[in-house]
């Protein structure tokens, strides 16, 4: 679903988050498509549209979360609150495998958020592969 954003707004978002997706860090230009505004506490759950509420996703995340604020830890089967860009430091929760290709969640928040929105995917890793091999390195937040 296409979000409209004052000019304003869209510019915040794109210094914040650097043309990059706010949960699994993909480059706007790695994944092809132009990132999306997600909604970290969804309208429909009170959430507002203003900046503090507001992150750019890359569409597979966007869509994977959907209407979601939390998921299973894959390590403790306890419910948890997933990743909240605008709270939360990245780098607390997340790093990337060796390779540089996969995710890992270092807390609860992270290993949730990444099987929730299913940040290693079979067309997201294969992406990042493609970009490492060409000399990519992903970000270090």
């Amino acid at each position: 679903m296409s979000v409209y954003l004052p000019t304003e707004l869209r510019q915040q978002l794109e210094k914040a988050d650097d043309r990059c997706c706010a949960y699994c860090q993909t480059l706007q230009a790695n994944s092809g498509q132009r990132m999306v505004p997600d909604h970290i506490m969804p309208e429909s759950q009170g959430g507002k549209r203003e900046f503090e509420n507001l992150c750019f996703a890359c569409r597979l995340c966007n869509e994977y979360k959907g209407a979601k604020t939390t998921g299973i830890d894959p390590q403790t089967g306890e419910t948890t609150a997933l990743f909240h860009p605008r709270q939360q430091n990245w780098a607390d929760h997340f790093a990337w495998e060796e390779a540089g290709t996969r995710l890992i969640g270092l807390t609860a928040v992270g290993r949730a958020t990444i099987i929730t929105l299913n940040m290693n995917n079979g067309i997201i890793v294969p992406a990042r592969q493609r970009w490492v091999s060409a000399g990519w390195h992903p970000p270090k937040h």
